[in-house]
């Protein structure tokens, strides 16, 4: 019994009607004249590379007569091989060696290393192999055969020259099989000159030296509520830090309270990692994870500060019942406390946002994997979607699609006018002129076009789920056909554990964009904000700001042509690509978003 394998190379088969796969040749005659046909089975890229005449002067069934010396060596043949079968054996092997002549120093194989193989080595981790059941002919006849889908909004394929591997790592092979890691970046992945500057927090002796007092007191206890979403409930986290240390209290872990948009009951230690904080800030803040026994009974001090109190405010409207009373439990703190605090305390927001608030474990983890499956084949931008219909709603913007999802909005916004975040004076359009308006899919395709972002480009997308769906996105998949989400990236099972959990979602989100090689936002937003601080404290890594205020009137020009636009666009952010920028130039604006000059410091200005 000849193998698979075998089969496939040589076949012999006897009085089988000739068919297409199938070369015929007459061997022999019996002794009562009945032809008696056997039939080889020859790969076609043999049969097609073998002229006829070389097939005729190996295996022709007759000797040429012209010829004396071959018809006698053609008797002899069939003098001494009796048996068809062994004459049959005997010009097979002429033609194998023929074909291993022919074929011996080609290195493209014309057929399959495998052609019985059953069980294919894909996978793009949304399927396990044996659902794909795929034979393993040939890359190119696998990708042909199989696009594999898989996104919850419908709007991303796996291309047939990007899958997952086994390891859950992106291959990504051009048409023509160029490994696209050795290809050159281009200009559109370029990083800013960061001018020297790195993180630098050294705090000064009077600070280093009103520690001891603030680690020692075991009086004062801090309590926050945080809420929001989760870059909401980090500057919240950071600004609790630093009004336990104005007030020299203790810190209580922070108490998360449950979103009532997306009903996530994750507490502190499910998205951040508790040990790294409370180490981190051993020598700033002591960090407990509860009230001690002696204070449990105690009512607490209850506050709410107003918008942009400064240390000194605090100190006079807390100090007093504090020391009296023992625990403060302060709610809302969002934008409290001053942007503008003396240099040491700014050193400390710092401290807490890009070094102490690491997310936890598993969150951490899965993180890190997917932007390694992003990174896997070449650089990467991740793009920060703001197309929710929240976002429409508060903005007073409109998504554009069609006068149904227009609807939509409005009626939302008519119902829940609370939700419309100032200026309600404005139409839509004055919005949207202004730079108000998150930018749509078909902005942010131009923009990244003129740019420089080639179609090649692979795109992260971070965000929820746009209103309308894949056809919101359809104007970037179309221009940008490699764009994915974690849905896309993380194999079957490993966000089963934080589907219910937004902010840790918002948390994976958060990682892959921080590890990108570029950033871009089409809205500003508590995220672009914490993302752009995190890359300039870890060096200015490229971040672009789309500057919509001036781009959007060129946007509505149809009649520019198309180089003309790009170089405008170009022009008007050059200097919006994440470049150093002192905070100390406009007052007001946060140090985890501008660390300049409080928390990073330039070795070309030393020197």
């Amino acid at each position: 019994m000849l193998c698979c394998k075998e089969r496939h190379f040589l076949s012999f088969l006897y009085k089988i009607p000739k068919t297409k796969p199938f070369f015929a040749i007459s061997m022999a005659k019996s002794k009562n004249n009945a032809k008696k046909l056997s039939y080889i089975s020859v790969p076609s890229q043999i049969i097609n590379s073998i002229s006829s005449s070389s097939i005729q002067s190996l295996l022709d069934q007759t000797p040429k007569k012209s010829s004396k010396a071959s018809s006698k060596f053609f008797i002899t043949l069939t003098t001494k091989w009796k048996r068809p079968r062994l004459f049959l054996f005997f010009t097979l092997f002429l033609l194998g060696v023929f074909s291993m002549l022919k074929f011996g120093f080609n290195l493209e194989i014309p057929f399959s290393l495998y052609p019985c193989a059953t069980n294919p080595s894909i996978s793009n981790g949304f399927h396990s192999k044996s659902e794909l059941g795929f034979v393993s002919i040939n890359k190119n006849e696998i990708f042909n055969a199989a696009l594999l889908s898989k996104s919850e909004l419908g709007t991303v394929s796996m291309k047939k020259d990007e899958i997952l591997n086994d390891n859950g790592m992106l291959e990504d092979k051009g048409p023509s099989g160029v490994d696209l890691m050795d290809q050159e970046k281009g200009e559109f992945w370029k990083q800013p000159d960061g001018l020297g500057y790195r993180p630098c927090l050294d705090f000064s002796r009077d600070y280093r030296r009103d520690s001891d007092g603030v680690l020692k007191n075991r009086r004062r206890y801090l309590m926050v509520v945080v809420s929001g979403g989760l870059n909401q409930q980090r500057n919240q986290i950071v600004d609790a830090v630093v009004i336990a240390r104005i007030l020299g209290a203790a810190l209580v872990v922070p108490i998360l309270q449950v979103n009532v948009i997306w009903g996530d009951e994750s507490e502190f230690a499910d998205i951040f990692d508790f040990e790294h904080f409370k180490n981190v800030l051993a020598n700033d803040v002591r960090v407990v994870s509860s009230l001690p026994s002696t204070h449990l009974m105690t009512k607490p001090v209850e506050g709410s500060p107003p918008l942009h109190v400064t240390p000194s405010w605090i100190r006079s409207r807390y100090l007093r019942r504090f020391n009296r009373e023992g625990v403060l439990l302060l709610r809302g703190l969002d934008s409290r406390l001053s942007k503008d605090l003396p240099s040491d305390l700014q050193k400390l927001r710092c401290k807490v946002a890009f070094s102490a608030l690491r997310f936890a474990k598993p969150v951490q983890e899965l993180g890190n994997k997917i932007a390694e499956r992003m990174k896997s084949k070449g650089p990467y931008l991740a793009l920060h979607l703001r197309m929710e219909k929240d976002v429409w709603v508060r903005t007073g913007c409109l998504p554009g699609l069609s006068p149904e999802f227009d609807e939509i909005v409005k009626s939302e916004r008519i119902q829940r006018p609370e939700l419309l975040t100032g200026r309600s004076n404005m139409t839509y359009h004055e919005r949207k002129m202004a730079g108000l308006c998150p930018l749509t899919a078909m902005d942010v395709t131009r923009l990244l076009k003129a740019l420089g972002a080639q179609k090649d480009a692979r795109i992260y997308w971070a965000g929820g789920q746009p209103l309308g769906g894949k056809e919101a996105l359809h104007p970037l998949i179309h221009e940008f056909p490699h764009l994915y989400n974690k849905e896309d990236l993380a194999l079957r099972g490993e966000l089963e554990p934080f589907a219910k959990k937004a902010s840790i979602m918002a948390a994976i989100d958060y990682i892959v964009s921080e590890k990108s090689d570029v950033f871009m936002p089409s809205h500003g937003g508590n995220m672009g904000h914490a993302i752009q601080g995190h890359r300039a404290y870890a060096g200015h890594k490229k971040y672009i700001t789309p500057n919509k205020r001036q781009m959007l009137p060129y946007f509505l020009n149809p009649s520019l042509p198309e180089a003309e636009f790009n170089s405008i666009v170009k022009e008007l952010h050059q200097n919006s690509l994440g470049q150093p920028e002192l905070r100390t130039s406009k007052a007001g604006r946060d140090v985890t978003k501008y660390p300049v000059p409080e928390c990073m410091c330039s070795s070309q200005s030393d020197s």
